[in-house]
């Protein structure tokens, strides 16, 4: 008897072979926009750390955007929990990755007027050997309660701490960069990774302007930096054009092959839910300033995702063994919205070579 093959959500008899997944490429955006079609194999675990269990309601309505670090052996987890006050900067902690116990928040919503008044959340962080650095999203705006989505523009701003788990300095009077008008980032200038490389660091930004009413661009640019304390230079391009419609990074380097590896969340459009981050991508080179488009691959979407089949938000990677770990947001089933999302946990083989043609 022929055994199964899995095609997308279609299941076709095959004589003689043994059962596989085979994944199709993605159907085409209908307003044209940029495509991955090469995969990279990934092991997805799921959920591993849901919303609405945080102490004070901290993450009620959603937990995303999980930025990891490891720091003596335990694993700090910074995300977003979108609670009774709006969305913040929230603490977990975990030994395994797995089973994570929560902290609650560790930034607070800024007093009127304060560019964080409405959202202080997705953190960055950076250790320079004495303090840890966080740069974090900013904005005066967000939607009506409960939900109290943040909504543009956002700024990168600055706190610091003498440990991964605070207590954490709001820095106001260092603005690390800003949003220009007429720019890449006119309307984001959200923060991501940082590394440093022959004394200078680089973060890795998230960026978007809207190219017409409605219609927003996003990008990653590069910020440059000698002086964590300071401000940073922003480079005048981004390192993809806007029809690549990613945001949001997390890096990591191979050295057995020396390549960068820059993964990214995606965002896809539907015609009848619109906009909605539906895929991480992964690009590489092996120059931190020179990125070529066509070099990328989806890395998790609907189609390999063990729990998730809607939208799939922000990776944070880190190196465990000889494996690299990710971390991602995700609501179980076909939710597309913003709201409901937990942490899910994925696994790439090292070392990490881009996927072949």
């Amino acid at each position: 008897m022929g055994k199964k093959w899995l095609i997308g959500c279609m299941l076709v008899w095959t004589a003689g072979v043994s059962a596989q997944k085979v994944y199709r490429a993605p159907e085409r955006y209908p307003d044209g926009r940029s495509q991955a079609v090469l995969r990279m194999d990934v092991e997805d675990e799921g959920l591993v750390m849901p919303c609405g269990t945080g102490p004070d309601s901290c993450d009620t309505y959603g937990a995303r955007e999980a930025v990891v670090i490891e720091h003596e052996g335990v694993y700090y987890l910074h995300y977003d929990g979108a609670g009774k006050d709006g969305w913040l900067s929230c603490l977990a902690t975990s030994t395994d990755l797995r089973h994570w116990t929560k902290h609650g928040l560790q930034l607070t919503l800024g007093e009127p007027g304060q560019p964080d008044s409405k959202s202080a959340s997705s953190p960055w962080l950076f250790c320079d050997g004495r303090k840890w650095h966080m740069f974090y999203v900013g904005t005066r705006f967000c939607t009506p309660a409960p939900d109290c989505i943040p909504a543009t523009p956002y700024v990168t701003l600055k706190a610091e701490a003498d440990h991964p788990s605070g207590p954490w300095r709001k820095r106001y009077d260092i603005v690390p960069f800003t949003n220009e008008a007429g720019t890449y980032y006119s309307d984001t200038a959200s923060p991501g990774d940082v590394v440093e490389q022959d004394g200078e660091y680089l973060m890795f930004f998230g960026a978007a302007a809207f190219t017409e009413p409605g219609k927003l661009g996003r990008t990653v640019g590069i910020a440059r930096t000698r002086d964590l304390n300071g401000a940073w230079t922003v480079d005048p391009q981004p390192i993809f054009p806007p029809t690549e419609q990613c945001e949001n990074t997390s890096l990591y380097y191979e050295p057995s092959n020396d390549t960068w590896f820059l993964f990214t969340n995606h965002i896809g459009i539907h015609p009848d839910r619109g906009e909605y981050t539906d895929a991480i991508w992964v690009y590489w080179t092996r120059d931190l300033n020179q990125w070529n488009t066509e070099d990328k691959a989806i890395v998790i979407d609907c189609q390999n995702a063990e729990q998730v089949k809607g939208a799939i938000g922000m990776p944070s990677v880190i190196k465990v063994g000889d494996r690299l770990a990710m971390l991602y947001d995700g609501a179980t089933g076909e939710n597309h919205g913003h709201m409901g999302r937990g942490i899910n946990l994925a696994w790439l083989s090292l070392p990490l070579t881009p996927p072949a043609e």
